[in-house]
């Protein structure tokens, strides 16, 4: 390459760049260390509190016209926002399958931003690091090293990549150009499965009618039996079963299908087999837990999250493909303006917009990487296993109170359970009490319907939490409940916290 002097080009005026960076400098070291304040100071505040109605009025402003400085912006956030929040950095947010972030995610996400990479494509760092990542995920679950894979929003979009990879290869390459003209595709999945499932048929124009809801047995597994009469039945009928997918951890529950029998009968049918390991997957870097996953490296497709389990901040989702002309095939398009390049910027194909729905994306890998550089696969593990012997200690804590009954099986992180006396109305009451935790501050878990019961569900996922934050919800469910039944009903506080029940 010739020696050729790079030109240097004076900052013009006006950008949004500060005149001043060390005024920006200084209230970036101010709010890094304001945030690093919040996290380290999450036990002492309340679970969650909810957003006053005269502040969400004062929020909702015309769009601005002239800005405004930096550190005032900053102030604003500081009032309407961070407050306010969904909490999932807490340790007692409870109610839903949400990760707890960490220090190194965050941190990656303040270098992704400063970057501002668009990970659609072309030859940079940023493209090599979340095909490691895919790699990493690849050898975590024992797919085979020449697995595909991108990195989405979340599950529902890695469920949504899955079905129509499956798609393509049941239709041939012609179903891109020509749609489905009334092909009679079925799918089945447990109906314990997680809505995104019949969605993502929705959304690829097959349908949700087009999915059959295999039954659950009482450990709210697939019924392996019932799904190949089911695929019997079709075929009998002149349909076209196309897939098959096995759930490793469902969303209420925690139950695993037996992936090694579904993969049997995907096989013997010559149909797509896809997981739906959204957090269960996760699981696979434990060698103690493990074996409940057995099968899933068997997959064609595989949909979970970093998000969950792996404590990687929002959003950083996964798909897999064990094919990769399959993967390929369903998502790559030749135009003039995104011709690939054997040298300079344009090389180093195929690009993630040829695995996926999306040209403009977000380096998501980095935190991702970081994470996993930062703590390793065995204290990712160490956090799963500590979701699973919480949860092990909230069921056996909930089996000694003649006051609640647990009411199903707790296979990894979940409990769903129910205070089982003291109202007429037992969902009501149940459905009240969760109410009255979240208002207080105390604990966030939150409600689901087992066997036609209203359940209160505590998903411990955040690897803050502790045997002792369990013991915490378990106390506060007992005191709403018993204030409600002696008419005492609960109303919260002007911070939300109940003063008997401090956080």
């Amino acid at each position: 390459m010739p020696d050729i002097a790079v030109p240097h080009i004076p900052d013009p005026q006006p950008t949004l760049d500060p005149e001043d960076w060390a005024q920006t400098r200084a209230l970036g070291h101010r709010m890094l260390d304001d945030m690093i304040d919040w996290l380290a100071g999450a036990r002492a505040r309340p679970v969650w509190q909810r957003m006053p109605d005269a502040l969400r009025a004062e929020l909702r402003t015309p769009i601005p016209r002239q800005g405004a400085p930096m550190d005032a912006v900053y102030a604003d956030f500081q009032r309407f926002v961070l407050p306010y929040s969904s909490a999932n950095e807490h340790p007692r947010m409870m109610g839903w399958v949400n990760g707890g972030g960490s220090p190194a995610g965050f941190l990656a996400e303040l270098l992704t931003g400063i970057f501002n990479v668009n990970c659609g494509g072309r030859d940079h760092a940023a493209i090599e690091v979340e095909r490691l990542v895919v790699a990493w995920a690849a050898e975590m679950v024992g797919m085979p090293a020449e697995t595909t894979g991108i990195l989405l929003t979340g599950s529902s979009m890695a469920n949504m990549v899955a079905v129509l990879v499956a798609r393509r290869a049941a239709l041939g390459g012609r179903v891109r150009a020509q749609g489905l003209r009334s092909a009679p595709l079925v799918a089945y999945a447990s109906a314990a499965a997680h809505g995104c499932v019949p969605r993502a048929l929705d959304m690829a124009g097959i349908g949700s009618d087009a999915l059959r809801a295999v039954p659950a047995g009482p450990d709210h597994r697939m019924d392996v039996p019932s799904l190949r009469r089911a695929i019997a039945a079709d075929s009998a009928s002149g349909l076209q079963p196309f897939l098959v997918v096995g759930t490793a951890g469902t969303v209420d529950t925690g139950a695993i299908d037996d992936l090694a029998a579904i993969a049997d009968v995907a096989q013997g049918a010559g149909i797509w087999f896809h997981v739906d390991g959204a957090f269960g997957a996760t699981a696979a870097l434990s060698r103690q837990l493990r074996p409940l996953l057995a099968g899933i490296e068997r997959a064609d497709s595989l949909a979970f999250d970093f998000h969950k389990w792996a404590q990687v901040p929002y959003d950083a989702g996964c798909v897999l493909v064990r094919d990769p002309a399959a993967h390929i095939e369903t998502f790559a398009q030749s135009l003039a303006y995104l011709t690939h390049a054997e040298r300079g910027l344009a090389g180093n194909p195929p690009w993630p917009r040829d695995l996926g729905p999306d040209l403009s994306r977000e380096f998501r890998a980095l935190k991702v990487w970081m994470t996993l550089k930062a703590y390793g696969a065995d204290g990712i593990a160490r956090v799963v296993e500590s979701g699973c012997a919480v949860a092990r200690h909230l069921a056996a804590r909930i089996a000694r109170e003649p006051e609640l009954e647990l009411l199903a099986p707790v296979v990894l992180n979940i409990v769903c359970f129910r205070v089982a006396a003291g109202a007429a109305d037992l969902d009501r009451l149940n459905r009240d009490v969760v109410a009255d935790l979240q208002e207080a501050g105390i604990a966030a878990p939150s409600t689901t319907t087992i066997g036609g019961r209203l359940a209160i569900r505590a998903a411990l996922f955040n690897h803050r939490t502790v045997e002792a934050d369990a013991d915490a919800l378990v106390d506060g469910v007992l005191a709403m409940a018993r204030r409600r039944s002696e008419g005492r009903v609960h109303q919260a506080t002007a911070d939300h916290r109940h003063p008997e029940y401090p956080a």
